[in-house]
């Protein structure tokens, strides 16, 4: 028995199938960065003012975007002597020489390579006071381009606007204008 359906048809047919199956069976990229270490270590308790704070990721993170905070025991005090500075998953801020004892922070956002933000901050302890002198606190600035990534929506509309476009076709190819659909014979 003949199919019914012409080789355009089925080509077309089996094309919107495919392109649902790749839009429908895609897995979604949820793997963010991941911090895995950093200088000052978390939690660790120093006697003399490191030269720059290092955060190490467990894969390269997008250059722009990023933040890098070091906060004094005050939670206000910036102690960053310059802007963070990314090579692959690696982020560094030089800082100024600390000041008073006690608890600082080392507050950072990035962008990872799936475009997610990952923000968190690192403890750490100065047990001896440093010579530095503390700056009134900064707001951080905001991203240029926005807090949050990419939605997910525009995704969605073009997957079904595809998909629909796509059965469109099929069905105007099995069924031509001006031609019966039911047989004479």
């Amino acid at each position: 028995m003949a199919s019914r359906l012409s080789f355009p048809v089925r080509i077309a047919a089996v094309l919107a199938a495919a392109g649902c199956a790749l839009l429908l069976g895609a897995p979604v990229a949820d793997a963010h960065s991941v911090l895995l270490s950093s200088s000052p270590a978390e939690d660790a308790a120093i006697t003399t003012s490191p030269a720059e704070a290092v955060l190490v990721f467990n894969e390269p993170v997008e250059n722009s975007f990023t933040e890098l905070a070091v906060l004094g025991p005050d939670g206000g005090s910036h102690w960053e002597a310059g802007p963070a500075s990314v090579v692959d998953a690696r982020v560094s801020a030089p800082l100024r020489p600390l000041g008073p004892a006690g608890a600082y922070t080392i507050r950072y956002r990035v962008t990872s390579a799936d475009g997610h933000p990952v923000s968190g901050s690192v403890p750490f302890r100065l047990t001896v006071a440093g010579p530095g002198a503390a700056v009134p606190a900064a707001a951080m600035t905001a991203s240029p381009g926005g807090d949050s990534p990419m939605p997910l929506w525009p995704w969605i509309s073009g997957g079904a606007v595809l998909l629909g476009t796509g059965f469109a076709v099929a069905r105007r190819l099995a069924h031509p204008a001006g031609r019966s659909t039911s047989s004479n014979r």
